[in-house]
């Protein structure tokens, strides 16, 4: 049997919330320092700013 490797693809899906949340914050706010931040929160941010803010 071969070995399916699931973590890798946990990780690009990470990387692209990161930057997807770091392109809306820095769109929306002009402000390097809230794009790191809301780049940390990840896909929290992205759902957050989809559902409240841009609704």
């Amino acid at each position: 049997m071969s070995r399916v490797v699931v973590n890798q693809v946990g990780w690009q899906g990470v990387g692209f919330g990161s930057a997807l949340a770091m392109a809306i914050s820095f769109h929306v706010n002009e402000s390097i320092g809230w794009a790191i931040l809301h780049g940390i929160f990840s896909w929290f941010y992205v759902i957050y700013y989809a559902f409240f803010v841009n609704g």
